[in-house]
């Protein structure tokens, strides 16, 4: 009786000791200081990014409103620009290796704050008053709903704090949730392509949605780098891992190619578009590679998860309430005349869309005009690259 009493009381489990319990506080403070440090490198990267940026175009609207015959590289204002966007880019990199991806990418919206914030501080016209409140009050809102948006990503972002050593990070590479992702990521990346070259599909959610494929690649393997590197500041040496390497190619690759689908956007549609509609896909991507790699939302509880999910919506509302009020941005063009190229006369006619379209014909240089029958003047002056267009048009028949 005694002996089955004794049994029983050596199979109830024991209370934790005070030092387990200091252990596992210990690392949720440190997980915690961790996400804290990370975000506080990403804020002040965005907003060293934003001035610089900000600065750099200042001195380019200088020089081109006076005579000064020096060029832009040659001034002070532009290298401290140059020498605090790779300060800010580095801040941003560095952020990385601290904080999991779902908490850094979305940070971008600072930027997105900043730029707005600069914009209207620098601003030489002067408003009126309610002038002013009608122009901006969508920037003022946009603002507010960023702020709260990255408040609720910062607070309810997971605690993950796993060390990007090189075998963690191959042990992610070759999971199956990573590849089933990969491959339809890879599949989905080729119909886009394909539409986008051969099928002229140059709709701007088409190329973002290359933009945002390419960018989750480049922030998965920015974080890779990014940590493996910080560890072997710390002592533990991660460079002598294949995987760095791997990881750095593809890095540099996927940026090189992300870059070049946004300068073709850029050439199509206006940069507040971009910005809003690239920021949006782009942290949607960024954030499911990350949570499937990385697993960064493992073991976190349903309530957090959603909470993170509704900040970036509001950060998402915010962003797209900044840019939709931004001008759009007027390119300057060379203009010439019509009457400077000879021998070239243009006549309308309706296609099957009903619409005028110019047809270009011979005429004799004294009389050489363009115009439009049944309406009154003529096109007056075309950019230097349409008439080029039309001269390769000519050429060509």
């Amino acid at each position: 009786m005694d002996g089955a009493h004794s049994a029983g009381l050596q199979l109830q489990p024991l209370p934790p000791t005070s030092s387990s319990m200091s252990l596992s506080s210990s690392d949720g403070s440190f997980s915690y200081k961790e996400n804290l440090i990370g975000a506080l490198l990403a804020i002040f990267g965005h907003l060293v990014v934003s001035i610089a940026l900000n600065l750099q175009k200042y001195c380019h609207i200088r020089l081109a409103g006076t005579k000064d015959p020096r060029a832009y590289f040659k001034t002070k204002t532009w290298w401290l620009g140059l020498l605090l966007l790779l300060l800010g880019e580095l801040g941003v990199f560095a952020s990385y290796a601290f904080a999991p991806l779902c908490l850094i990418v979305p940070l971008g919206a600072v930027s997105v704050i900043a730029s707005a914030i600069i914009g209207i501080i620098f601003i030489k016209e002067k408003w009126k008053p309610k002038d002013f409140v009608r122009r901006y009050v969508l920037s003022f809102v946009g603002c507010g709903l960023a702020i709260v948006g990255t408040y609720l990503l910062v607070t309810f972002a997971p605690n993950s704090h796993e060390k990007m050593t090189g075998e963690n990070i191959a042990r992610h590479l070759v999971s199956w949730p990573f590849l089933l992702y990969m491959l339809v990521a890879i599949v989905l990346f080729c119909l886009l392509l394909y539409f986008y070259k051969e099928k002229n599909a140059n709709s701007i959610v088409v190329i973002l949605l290359l933009v945002a494929l390419l960018g989750s690649m480049t922030v998965v393997t920015v974080k890779a780098v990014s940590g493996m590197l910080v560890l072997s500041i710390q002592g533990n040496l991660q460079l002598d891992y294949p995987i760095f390497y791997v990881m750095f190619v593809c890095m540099v690759a996927s940026a090189i190619y992300q870059a070049t689908f946004l300068s073709q956007a850029s050439q199509i549609y206006d940069s507040s578009l971009i910005a809003s509609v690239g920021y949006i896909l782009s942290t949607t991507a960024a954030i499911t590679a990350g949570a499937i790699f990385y697993l960064d939302f493992l073991g976190e509880e349903a309530l957090h998860i959603c909470m993170f999910a509704l900040g970036c919506l509001i950060a998402f509302l915010g962003v797209f309430l900044i840019t939709r009020n931004r001008k759009k941005a007027i390119p300057f063009e060379p203009y010439i005349s019509m009457d400077a190229m000879p021998g070239i006369f243009t006549h309308s006619t309706r296609n099957t869309a009903g619409l005028l379209s110019p047809v270009l014909t011979f005429r004799p240089h004294n009389t050489s005009h363009a115009c439009f029958p049944g309406h009154s003047g003529s096109w007056g002056t075309v950019s230097h690259y349409s008439a080029r267009k039309l001269l390769n048009t000519f050429v060509g028949r």
